[in-house]
C-alpha cells in the first residue's frame, strides 16, 4: 500500500480541513446529514493517508469516563452563565446593533417534538461531530503541520476556524462560538486529550441554549 510523504499528508490534510469547513454550509444536504459524509472523508484520510484511526484524534470508547458527563454539565452551566449574563451584555454595549442570529431554531419554540429532536441532534452533531472534527481532527492536523509551538498555534487556528464556522449566527455569534470553542478544547486538553469531556461539555451547553429557545427566552 502506498505510503504518503509527510509533506503530501500535510497538503491533503489542508484540503480535508477546508472540506470539513465548507461542505456542511454549501452542499445543501438536509438536516445534519452532511455529518455522515464529512466523518467518512475524515475516516478515509486517517486510514489511508495518515495511517491512523479515531483514537489518534482523541476519541475512543475505551476512554469513556462517567465523570466526563457531570463535569461537562457543570462546566456548561458555568460557561453559559458567563456568556449570557456577563460577556454578551458587555459586547452588546459595544455593538448595540448586533445580535446572535439563532433563527434557524425558531421551529422548536413551544414545540416539544421538535425540541426533543433537536436536543438529540445537539448531542450527536454539536457534541460528537463538531468536537471530533474540530477539536480532534483539525487540531491534530495542525499539530502535524507545524513544528515549533505546534500546540499553541494549532489551538489558536482551530479556535478561529471553529468560530468562523458559525458565521451564520452573525458577528456576536462568531465571538460566542469562539469563546465556547476555546473552553471545550481546553477542557479536552486538560483531561488528557479525552474527547468525551469536550463532547459532553459542548452537548450540555447546547442543551441549555436550546431549552432557552424552546421556552421563548
Amino acid at each position: 500500500m502506498q505510503k504518503f510523504s509527510s509533506t503530501t499528508q500535510k497538503i491533503i490534510s489542508v484540503f480535508v480541513i477546508a472540506f470539513a469547513f465548507l461542505f456542511p454550509h454549501y452542499a445543501g444536504f438536509p438536516f445534519f446529514s452532511y455529518a455522515i459524509i464529512v466523518l467518512f472523508v475524515i475516516w478515509l484520510f486517517l486510514k489511508y493517508i495518515a495511517k491512523q484511526n479515531f483514537n489518534d484524534i482523541f476519541f475512543s470508547f475505551k476512554n469513556f469516563e462517567f465523570k466526563a458527563i457531570w463535569l461537562g454539565a457543570v462546566a456548561a452551566i458555568l460557561l453559559f452563565a458567563l456568556l449570557k449574563y456577563a460577556i454578551m451584555p458587555l459586547l452588546k454595549k459595544l455593538w448595540p446593533t448586533e445580535a446572535i442570529n439563532l433563527h434557524d431554531f425558531d421551529f422548536i419554540k413551544g414545540n416539544l417534538v421538535n425540541y426533543i429532536f433537536v436536543m438529540i441532534a445537539a448531542l450527536l452533531v454539536g457534541g460528537f461531530y463538531e468536537e471530533l472534527v474540530f477539536h480532534g481532527f483539525i487540531f491534530t492536523r495542525f499539530e502535524k503541520i507545524f513544528n515549533r509551538y505546534k500546540t499553541v498555534i494549532a489551538f489558536i487556528l482551530t479556535a478561529i476556524i471553529f468560530a468562523v464556522y458559525h458565521f451564520q449566527q452573525g458577528f456576536l455569534g462568531i465571538i460566542n462560538a469562539g469563546i465556547a470553542g476555546c473552553a471545550y478544547h481546553a477542557f479536552i486538553l486538560k483531561n488528557n486529550r479525552n474527547l468525551w469531556y469536550g463532547l459532553f461539555f459542548h452537548a450540555f451547553y447546547d442543551f441549555i441554549g436550546l431549552s432557552f429557545i424552546y421556552a421563548g427566552r
